[in-house]
């Protein structure tokens, strides 16, 4: 007994643990913590690093050594593909060699610039095979594989460490804590070995097909193995390259101790700790601290950048290509998963965002492109290339072509965004000015690279020209902030390289050159600061001459004539009545036989119900809407969508969030004195012996009894603001279009009123819209004019009454939900979104209602959270004095 309570302990610790390592902020301090042991320890080096010297290093690289280095490295980067053909293999993918190639160099080099972790490659691996028309069954238990085994080969390189195989005795000794590093990265690789021999794997992974074998696992140690020797090699080269020859084992054997820190830091490509203790082991060896930062910016730029580089052009071209048939996705929706391992991995939710990768990666190349130029404005030009420049052109032309290239970065740093969602001025602008770009940086002192780069991405911009479909997209205050505070940091980082490294690169010019003649190819100061200001000047043209004025053209529609004859046809609802209240824009869909009235809060149209109309149409008629919003970079949302039409929106792949329930009251059986409502008779009775009077006034109303009942209204408000969109509110005119039930006292007093909504469905169904009563009314006040409304609409021959909307108690609050759902649970509470509606579930049970839930469907590219402050700022954006009147 005590055995088996020491063992819940331990699991209770563990699960404290685990829900600690949850939290992000704590992973977040894992990586922040090593980082920054590695650099108290390595301070001294840091502090004798000079960016001037690293970039006078880097300048004396011979053309032929840059060629080598740039080899070796796409060679290892392309060994990296062995993964990928491992799992063809062992899975039995049925994608052809050349295609696992691309998808492996895709994955690979996205997931060595993001992180070690594996978890951006298995999103872009997820993708891509999916895309192929590889099975979800058969590709989650394939991911899930190859993820644990990528770390395998530095294992075993841990072991030769630790052997002597690969001496790293004085790294390991000035810096003890690697010691303990080295171990831990050791031992897994046993525990590899024992997981893939385990039945448990044999029955979630191999799915029933018996243990891993031994050459699976022997080739999969192999190919993680092929993968960190080539990386060691690739680092000894070119370390040996700038340094004029190194020993291997003993780079090679810091190279590994580097990586072990760097996977432990858990930061994207490890940057920071591996840097920090290959800087660390380099120094240790009698290099100069510019040199070894000259090693690591090398490795840094031709194993990581440059494969990036390729990988987003393979990205851009690979997505665009059309899948096979029967794979492509319903609108957003991601497949749910299919294992317990993929839940474990988050799997595939947390890929979601990669869904339109091809764009994502153009808008990147483009950003790239515009950093490329400022940072070869920014650093000195070689002084053969600025000779052969000057003989050919004027200095004034090179300056004026360095101004202009800096100029230019700015605007494609700023245009990238437009590429990313695929607006058309967007990719005609960056069109232009990438093949300028690459005029002037050859004009600016011969730089045929930088303008070959962007003469590439030019090219694939036009490959991929008819993607760029959107007329414009919202900005937002809060994106034109972040890209504002991001061009700052840009120029001051731009000011900050160029004058750095021009004052450092001018101490170590050969003999015989003058500085002045070098100088006056640069002026960074006026050339950041005129860069920004003229780039967001051109930008604030393109976008107050930006066609948006369409957009609210096209959804400006508010025709209440034509609204009033297509509800006299019947196509209804119990929310169509408050389409009166003049806040909502139409959108007449499928020739207009099928309705769309929406109000628009940021990049959002928020639909307040189903689409009105022909279900048969309803499908097409949300695709059409869909389409023409998505010309302007908006979203489509359902608001208060019912159970009928969520197979519709399921199929376009909506989401859904239960906002609560609607309380129907059946009519044709309705009895005041029910079993869920015996006190009601009672309540009927006291309130006709002390002479209350209830009466329902048709349209048109007098200018005395509006008057009457808006003093009422301003009693219940008692100083808080009317709600709007879903809620209506106190509008004469639109209280002018409905019946109103009056509640009045003995002495002739309005006591309480309810605006009575049609629900234009054929006489089927009436609501209530706006509910007030006096503060000093007596208990049970709204129970008598509820009781008097159902027996009038039943009287009616009306079949059902709608007393409204509840939230649901166990929305967002329930253990099993998502974290995004109780997030957008406090959302609505904390906002003020369910105003009034607390206690109302308990209140209609008594008058024996059927309950029908009601969703928000929204596409899954959205953030439910976000979603919900943009609703709370719908429902409580109340409307102006003249909506009132």
């Amino acid at each position: 007994m005590h055995s088996m309570k020491q063992r819940l302990e331990r699991f209770r610790f563990v699960r404290l643990l685990l829900s600690i390592y949850r939290i992000k902020a704590v992973r977040a301090l894992v990586p922040l913590l090593i980082i920054g042991l590695v650099y108290w320890e390595g301070q001294n080096e840091l502090k004798q690093i000079h960016l001037g010297m690293i970039i006078h290093e880097l300048k004396a690289v011979p053309a032929p050594a840059i060629l080598q280095m740039l080899g070796i490295s796409l060679l290892s980067v392309a060994v990296m593909s062995t993964y990928d053909y491992l799992i063809r293999g062992h899975f039995r993918l049925q994608t052809s060699y050349l295609s696992t190639f691309r998808y492996a160099w895709i994955a690979n080099t996205f997931n060595n610039l993001i992180g070690f972790a594996g978890l951006a490659g298995a999103g872009l691996r997820t993708l891509l095979y999916k895309k192929s028309g590889v099975p979800s069954s058969v590709l989650a238990p394939a991911i899930v594989f190859l993820s644990p085994l990528m770390i395998t080969g530095l294992s075993l390189l841990s072991w030769c460490t630790l052997t002597g195989i690969l001496p790293a005795d004085a790294l390991l000794h000035e810096h003890r804590w690697l010691v303990f590093a080295v171990w831990g990265m050791a031992l897994y690789l046993p525990f590899f070995v024992i997981l893939q021999r385990s039945s448990l794997f044999a029955k979630w992974i191999n799915r029933g097909q018996g243990r891993t074998s031994w050459l699976t696992v022997a080739a999969s140690v192999g190919a993680s193995l092929l993968e960190w020797t080539f990386a060691g090699l690739t680092f000894w080269m070119i370390a040996g390259q700038l340094l004029g020859g190194a020993p291997f084992v003993t780079v090679f054997s810091i190279y590994v101790v580097a990586a072990i820190a760097g996977i432990l830091s858990m930061a994207p490509g490890g940057i920071g700790a591996f840097d920090l203790i290959a800087l660390l082991g380099l120094t240790q060896l009698g290099i100069r601290s510019d040199q070894a930062m000259a090693v690591l910016v090398i490795y840094r730029l031709f194993y990581y950048i440059v494969p990036w580089l390729i990988g987003l052009v393979l990205a851009a071209l690979e997505i665009g290509l059309p899948g096979k048939k029967g794979t492509e996705r319903s609108g957003d929706r991601v497949e749910t998963p299919v294992t317990v391992w993929q839940r474990i991995w988050g799997w595939p939710g947390q890929y979601t965002f990669l869904s339109d990768l091809g764009v994502w990666a153009l808008g990147k190349l483009v950003l790239a492109s515009g950093l490329i130029l400022l940072l070869s404005a920014a650093t000195p030009e070689l002084l053969y290339r600025l000779r052969i420049t000057e003989d050919l052109l004027s200095l004034p032309v090179m300056q004026i072509s360095h101004h202009l290239s800096v100029l230019i970065g700015f605007m494609l740093i700023l245009l990238s965004r437009g590429i990313s969602l695929r607006v058309r001025r967007a990719y005609i602008w960056t069109s232009l000015l990438l093949l300028g770009g690459a005029v002037f940086a050859f004009t600016k002192g011969f730089d045929y690279e930088e303008a070959l780069f962007l003469l590439l991405v030019g090219l694939i911009l036009w490959i991929s020209r008819t993607r760029f479909y959107r007329i414009s997209v919202p900005l937002s205050t809060r994106s034109t902030v972040w890209w504002l505070a991001l061009t700052s940091v840009v120029a001051l980082g731009y000011y900050g390289l160029g004058s750095y490294s021009h004052h450092g690169f001018l101490k170590h010019l050969p003999s015989g050159i003058r500085p002045e003649w070098l100088r006056q190819h640069s002026n960074v100061a006026v050339t950041a600061i005129g860069g920004l200001i003229f780039s967001w000047l051109l930008l604030t043209m393109l976008v107050a001459l930006r066609p948006q004025r369409k957009a609210d053209e096209l959804f400006a529609d508010k025709d209440m004539a034509r609204l009033e004859q297509f509800l006299a046809e019947g196509w209804g609802n119990a929310l169509s009545h408050m389409l009166f209240l003049g806040d909502k824009s139409f959108y007449w869909a499928r020739e207009g036989r099928v309705l769309f009235a929406f109000a628009r809060v940021r990049d959002k149209l928020v639909v307040l119900g189903d689409p009105l109309g022909p279900v048969g149409l309803v499908n097409d008629a949300i695709s059409e809407f869909r389409q023409a919003a998505d010309l302007y970079g908006l979203a489509v949302v359902f608001y208060q969508a019912t159970p009928a039409y969520l197979p519709v929106y399921q199929s376009q792949g909506y989401r859904f969030f239960k906002l609560g329930e609607e309380a129907l009251v059946p009519l044709e059986n309705f009895k005041a004195s029910g079993p869920r409502n015996a006190d009601l008779p009672g309540v009927a009775s006291r309130f006709e012996r002390e002479g209350y009077v209830f009466k329902i006034a048709e349209p048109a109303h007098s200018a005395d009894l509006l008057q009457e009942l808006r003093t009422l209204s301003e009693e219940w408000l008692d100083g808080r603001l009317e709600k709007g969109f879903s809620l209506g509110w106190f509008s004469k005119p639109y209280l002018q279009l409905a019946p109103l039930a009056l509640l009045r006292g003995a002495d002739g007093q309005l006591m309480a009123f309810a605006s009575v909504a049609p629900g234009y469905d054929g006489h089927k169904t009436v609501s209530i819209d706006l509910m007030r009563h006096r503060k000093d009314t007596p208990n049970g006040t709204m129970d008598y004019l509820f009781l008097c409304l159902l027996e009038w609409a039943k009287s009616r021959g009306f079949r059902s009454f709608n007393l409204g909307h509840a939230p649901q108690p166990g929305a967002g609050r329930n253990t099993g939900a998502l974290r995004e759902e109780k997030v957008a649970r406090l959302v609505f509470e904390r906002g003020g979104h369910w105003y009034g509606f607390s206690g109302l579930r308990r209140y209609k049970e008594k008058f024996g209602p059927q309950w029908e839930p009601r969703y928000l469907a929204y596409p899954a590219s959205l953030t439910l959270y976000l979603l919900t402050l943009d609703l709370v700022r719908l429902v409580s954006r109340h409307p102006g004095p003249e909506d009132k009147e």
